[in-house]
Order: C-alpha cells, then sequence, then structure tokens
C-alpha cells in the first residue's frame, strides 16, 4: 500500500503573461481553484498512475470544515484515495495562490491553514507494515514527519521524503530513508547543511546518497533527473513536450515513483514511468488534476528513452 502523510490545499491559480516582481501588481483575466498541496497531489498522482486499481493509496492530513476543505476531499475521493485519515477541524483549509506565466514557469504562496495541525496520531500503526510506502513532504510540521518516519522504520516499512519546499532535515533521520527526492537548491541545502559536497547539485545529492546509505534522486526540470545510491549513478531524460503549467510536475514524479517501490520494481524502470508522468502533467492546467492516469502514461513510454546507468 501507498499512504501520503502530507499537506492538503486549494490552489487558486491565476494564468499572467509574465510573473511579478517585488512591488510589481500584475493584471490576468481571471483565475480558477483546483485541488493542491504537495501531498494531495502525490496521492493522486498515485492513485492515477497505479496500473492496479487493487494497489491502495492512502491520504493521512487535515483540512477545514470548509468549502476548500470540500474541493480537496472530493478531488481525491474522485482519484480513488482512500481518506479515512483525513482529519476536518476549525482551522481554514490550506490555500496556495500560484501565478503560472506564458511559458509554464510559477510562482506561489501558501497560507498553511489546517496543515499546521496535522500530526502524527492521524496516522493509526494498522497502516504501517513491511507492505507499506509512505511518502511524505515539507508543508507540514516537521516534528510530526519525524515521529511518523521512526514508527514506520520500526514497523520495516519503506521511506520517501521529498523534501520540498526546502527546509532543514535532522541528520540523524537520513539513513532511516529509503528514498529521498529534491531539486538542485533542495539538493545543495542539505549538504550544505551537513557539511557535504557542494560544488553541484548533483554532487551534493551523489554525497547524500554515499553519506547516509540512501538512494538519492535529484530533478533537474527540464533535464529530467539524476539518481544515486552508494555505488551507482543513473540518469533519465525528460519528456520532450511543450509545457502548459509546470505546477505538479515534480508531484507527479514523487507520486509514480512510490508506485514503482510499492510494486518492487526496479530503479531504472521506477524513473522512467516517473519521467513519463512529470512530463505529462505539464500539459494541463491545475496540479491536482494534471495528473494522468495509468493508461495515458503507459502510452507514452516509448516517447522517452530508459534511464541509462552513468557509473557503477
Amino acid at each position: 500500500m501507498i499512504i501520503v502523510f502530507g499537506s492538503i490545499n486549494v490552489d487558486l491559480v491565476f494564468n499572467v503573461r509574465k510573473l511579478p516582481t517585488i512591488g510589481e501588481t500584475v493584471l490576468c483575466p481571471g483565475y480558477f481553484k483546483a485541488a493542491g498541496g504537495k501531498g494531495l497531489n502525490q496521492a493522486v498522482a498515485a492513485a492515477r498512475g497505479r496500473p492496479d486499481a487493487q494497489l491502495p493509496v492512502y491520504m493521512v492530513g487535515s483540512t477545514g470544515n470548509d468549502e476548500f476543505g470540500d474541493i480537496a476531499l472530493n478531488e481525491l475521493k474522485t482519484a480513488g484515495v482512500k481518506i479515512g485519515n483525513v482529519v476536518r477541524g476549525s482551522d481554514p483549509t490550506a490555500c496556495a495562490a500560484v501565478a503560472v506565466d506564458e511559458n509554464g514557469e510559477n510562482q506561489i504562496i501558501v497560507g498553511s491553514g489546517a496543515n499546521t495541525t496535522l500530526n502524527a496520531e492521524n496516522l493509526p500503526d494498522s497502516l504501517l507494515t513491511k507492505d507499506t510506502v509512505l511518502v511524505l513532504q515539507m508543508e507540514v510540521p516537521v516534528e510530526s514527519n519525524c515521529k511518523v518516519i521512526r514508527r514506520a522504520k520500526k514497523k520495516g516499512a519503506r521511506i520517501i521524503l521529498n523534501l520540498a519546499p526546502a527546509a532543514p532535515f535532522p541528520e540523524e533521520l537520513i539513513s532511516s530513508l529509503d528514498l529521498l527526492i529534491v531539486n538542485e537548491i533542495e539538493a545543495s541545502m542539505m549538504a550544505n547543511h551537513n557539511n557535504l559536497d557542494t560544488t553541484s547539485s548533483r554532487a551534493a545529492a551523489k554525497a547524500i546518497a554515499t553519506e547516509y546509505s540512501i538512494t538519492t534522486i535529484v530533478s533537474l526540470g527540464a533535464e529530467g533527473a539524476s539518481a544515486f545510491d552508494s555505488n551507482n549513478e543513473w540518469q533519465i531524460g525528460a519528456l520532450p513536450i511543450t509545457p502548459i503549467d509546470t505546477v505538479g510536475a515534480g508531484d507527479s514524479f514523487v507520486g509514480n515513483l512510490a508506485i514503482g517501490m510499492a510494486l518492487d520494481k526496479q530503479l531504472p524502470e521506477m524513473l522512467h514511468r516517473a519521467s513519463v508522468g512529470a512530463g505529462l502533467s505539464c500539459l494541463t492546467e491545475g496540479a491536482a488534476p494534471s495528473m494522468p492516469n495509468s493508461a495515458t502514461i503507459e502510452k507514452q513510454m516509448g516517447d522517452l528513452l530508459p534511464a541509462r546507468k552513468i557509473s557503477g
């Protein structure tokens, strides 16, 4: 099973000609609302992208008793995500203001709201087994993530951490991870925080993998991604597309990696599927609404060369 412990938002998306600079007001014709948040996006990506609907996907998170909470939960239910462990309380559902320019690039501000109330007790021990793939991000309290990781490790679950948005993470727990997913900024930040090589994002990711004996993947945007363990390096390209909206790409990547891990696939195969899923998510506006289904991913797999081993 896949369990996503993380954030649930509703996005207000503004399509602008160009992103605003400091002190600048930018007008656009309108906006739309869509479910989002890294946790929700990754859960929806996993549910839609799974080749077998018998693979259960659970969301553990917090929303408010409000309209935005209804929107988010409806998106999860429609995708087939189990929502029995989503708690609704008095704090407002998190909201993100997302500006997307003509090239698909974005700026995001998040009002965390109910995400700040998520605690480890929302995830019952009964869901933590050796067959569990636990997915976490950094839009909920770090303390809650740490407690869940400790419990999951004791139960033999496999653990994926997407260190986004970039934030300090306790060094003593890094080795508890099975897979760390970072972008270029996040890789360098973690390496620098732990006095490791920061000459490049790839060097940083490799240093983290070697130092803590884990697998580290650094996403490289239009250049694809690189993956490292203690002895090996793999590289995967990006799907050749013209992006419309890149907001959910990283979350699609993570959700599809979780599918591969849950199905016991090898890392190169995991990377291939995840990169295709990430690319396809850039072809539709919105975050959660853009997550591709399994059939669409399978159809496009031939448009991207498989991951190749660089060293090891």
